[in-house]
């Protein structure tokens, strides 16, 4: 491909079409602005897509853990819940009992 451009340059400058040369190189600039540009944005979409794939990854990590501090605190709230109420009965019997000393101690 290269051969054929650089063949097509040498006979407009042998011919001394010089404006048909300008044009030429004009041409041939632009195609390459226009692939840069392409590739460009080829990897713009690229990277998005990988940035789009991360943050669904963290946001699935965020779910996960969110879930399992929940079940965590779920369980911490039944088992201070069983202590409350063992508490209370402890505090029960031990009023109970101390009614029970002082009325028979009397």
């Amino acid at each position: 491909m290269i051969k054929f451009f650089r063949h097509i340059r040498r006979s407009l400058l042998e011919q001394n079409k010089m404006g048909k040369y300008f044009k030429y190189v004009i041409g041939e600039i632009l195609l390459v602005v226009i692939g840069i540009l392409i590739a460009l944005q080829i990897s713009n979409w690229n990277e998005n897509r990988e940035n789009l794939k991360k943050a669904n990854k963290y946001l699935t990590e965020v779910k996960h853990n969110i879930e399992t501090d929940i079940r965590r605190i779920d369980e911490l709230n039944v088992d201070n819940t069983n202590k409350n109420k063992s508490l209370i009965k402890a505090q029960g019997l031990s009023i109970s009992k101390a009614i029970e000393h002082e009325t028979t101690s009397k």
